[in-house]
């Protein structure tokens, strides 16, 4: 199940709460191009469905969210514009 994607930045975002995981992760996204691949690693439950909501309310992909292991998770976004 483990999916592979070119990743162009990841940001661990480990022990932060909602909303600073999404102002968090849009800010990493404002120094990538269209196009690019962002990889956002959380340990706050909540925002594995906050996050993926905020970016496409923004226009973003998301590609994938998915548990790396018991506490963390993988959100994976491209930048659309």
């Amino acid at each position: 199940m483990d999916k592979e994607f070119k990743i162009d930045k990841e940001l661990n975002i480990k022990g932060e709460v909602c909303p600073y995981t999404f102002v968090k992760t849009k800010l990493a996204l404002e120094t990538l191009s269209a196009g690019e691949i962002l990889k956002i690693i959380v340990d706050h439950l909540p925002a594995t469905e906050n996050v993926p909501r905020s970016l496409k309310g923004e226009g973003n992909e998301v590609l994938d969210v998915s548990p790396i292991n018991d506490t963390d998770w993988q959100i994976i976004t491209k930048k659309t514009k």
